[in-house]
């Protein structure tokens, strides 16, 4: 039994697509980034500390 060329080029295609999808899964999943380590809650002590000052001179 010969398989044609076509029916195998499309199942290469095929291939490629879930090999393209499955790295990214991988490249997403193993991301280390987290970006809710580094929100800002709010201006820190030197915000504070020159904004204080300079209100306090009015």
């Amino acid at each position: 039994m010969q398989v044609s060329q076509p029916s195998l080029s499309l199942l290469r295609q095929h291939l490629d697509v879930i090999v393209a999808k499955w790295h990214t899964l991988i490249k997403v999943a193993g991301d280390p980034y987290r970006p809710e380590l580094y929100y800002m809650r709010g201006p820190g002590p030197k915000w504070h500390a020159k904004h204080n000052r300079q209100t306090g001179a009015l």
